[in-house]
């Protein structure tokens, strides 16, 4: 074995730090996720009448989280009157709460060395199938300037493998790298202003590291909640120590960090595990911190090169239940933004928009060094997994925008500190919607006078036209600050904010 192996090896164990897990459990060494009341919920719920159903969805239009048992009950409602009456309660939620828009961004993957033996990911360390790259700062520049300067995106999402070439130094230094990037675009420049992580758990120290670089939310994937599934899913690495992901999130906070973003894969057990699960992880995150999570997302398990698990998921999830756990999620935690990315299909992500979705990628390439490299072609050996949609980010802009919805190149309110606690208390009360349809506006206003084609800027100018009709109308007391920062984007000014 090399020196460099061994090197490899006596990292991935000292990645694990048990005296940042036991901070956090409950009393008696219990964790939040418990099994025993998950199985009596879904057991034990009953599909609520009419008179019931209506009580649930008024407390979650009055953007209230719904206890374990209420969304329990949701989720066995069949009826499909019943069924239409929680979509529409769902898109309402999310109006009330983001209004019209759809924020945007793409992923960046930078690494995928990973130490860790996932059976349905395609970067797992015994898949030798599959070609390794890290990104030196070059060509994290070079990516940049693609997604920045040629496609227009504000907003990414960084993804790394866990490797010590991508430890949490080598983190803060891409994310450094991504925000030096400032490319010539119609006169001005133009550059990215958020960097989301994705990445694997880490220690509380490792974490202030990550933090201090400016990063948006930390995302880190339970992947499933259900202990034994989890363990045959992960045999191998620090992946395979379940609590130490589980309390993730909890030392992200701790390290300062104040929007973490959730998800599972669903796939690998009974999605209504899954979705409760969640609410106790959201449940107990407020309980220990006083906030809940910024974003959940819904990764749905796909194929995924040399990777046979991948392409015959052990509990696969239906496009149907895929939809009822957006909508679903949706109602049980109303504050919550809720992402659906490419991986999904064109169609299921029209249909999730209509659920209360907030957030989506576009343009979006998931090989290490994609975009440098010439475009969206899929290459499977350098990709985790195969995407569902690759349609280029003005054609999703030019459909968001016929079904009505504002497309938001917005990173406002992480610059105004509108973070943490604060953002949560303004998305419950309604009033962070305010401040992001205005900015919504005049990030998209950038976007179409400097990246937008003629097949969507006749269309974007008309609803920027209805956008700022509704806002002198409901916002008179802003407007004319607005309008200001309007007429200054339009002559050519960038990143004006409210």
């Amino acid at each position: 074995m090399s020196t460099a192996t061994l090197d490899v090896n006596a990292w991935a164990k000292s990645r694990v730090k048990p005296e940042q897990v036991t901070r956090y459990l409950q009393p008696g060494g219990r964790d939040y996720v418990d099994d025993a009341a998950i199985a009596a919920a879904i057991t034990g719920a009953k599909a609520p009448d009419g008179a019931r159903l209506q009580a649930l969805l008024d407390k979650s239009l009055a953007i209230q989280n719904l206890a374990l048992g209420e969304v329990a009950e949701l989720m066995q409602v069949s009826d499909p009157a019943q069924l239409e009456r929680m979509a529409a309660a769902a898109l309402k939620v999310k109006q009330t709460v983001y209004d019209k828009r759809i924020v945007t961004f793409a992923p960046l993957y930078l690494g995928n060395a990973c130490v860790n033996t996932c059976r349905y990911c395609g970067f797992r360390s015994d898949n030798d199938q599959i070609t390794r790259r890290v990104l030196d700062e070059a060509e994290i520049k070079a990516e940049v300037a693609v997604l920045a300067g040629r496609i227009g995106h504000k907003r990414l999402v960084a993804v790394y493998g866990e490797h010590p070439s991508t430890d949490a130094d080598y983190i803060a230094k891409s994310v450094a790298a991504i925000y030096s990037v400032q490319v010539p675009v119609n006169g001005h420049l133009s550059g990215i202003r958020r960097v989301n992580v994705n990445a694997a758990p880490m220690s509380i120290e490792d974490l202030k590291t990550v933090h201090a670089a400016g990063l948006g939310t930390f995302q880190v994937f339970q992947e499933t909640y259900q202990r034994d599934a989890y363990a045959a899913m992960h045999p191998v690495g620090p992946k395979s120590d379940f609590r130490w992901r589980l309390y993730a999130m909890h030392r992200a906070m701790e390290a300062g960090i104040e929007d973490v973003g959730l998800g599972v894969l669903y796939g690998l057990t009974d999605w209504r595990f899954e979705v409760l699960a969640t609410i106790l992880h959201a449940n107990d995150l407020e309980r220990q911190f006083g906030l809940g999570p910024h974003t959940v997302s819904f990764p749905r398990l796909e194929p995924a090169h040399n990777t046979p698990l991948a392409s015959r998921p052990p509990h696969p999830v239906d496009d149907a239940e895929f939809l009822r756990i957006v909508m679903v999620m949706r109602l049980a935690l109303p504050y919550v933004g809720l992402i659906v990315t490419a991986r999904e299909g064109a169609e299921i992500r029209r249909q999730s928009f209509k659920l209360g979705i907030t957030q989506t990628d576009a343009s979006s390439s998931i090989g290490v060094g994609a975009y440098q490299d010439g475009g969206h072609a899929q290459a499977s050996e350098r990709q985790q997994f195969m995407l569902g949609d690759e349609r280029p980010l003005e054609d999703v802009v030019t459909e968001l925008v016929k079904a009505g919805s504002l497309t938001s190149f917005c990173t406002a309110g992480y610059r105004c500190g509108r973070t943490g606690k604060c953002i949560m208390d303004l998305l419950r009360s309604g009033q962070e919607g305010k401040f992001c349809k205005l900015n919504a506006a005049l990030t998209f206003k950038e976007w179409i006078d400097d990246f937008g084609g003629p097949q969507v800027k006749p269309l974007g100018e008309a609803l920027l036209k209805e956008e700022v009709a509704e806002i002198k109308e409901r916002l008179p007391h802003m407007y004319k600050k607005f309008q200001e920062h309007y007429e200054r984007t339009i002559n050519g000014e960038r990143d004006l904010y409210f």
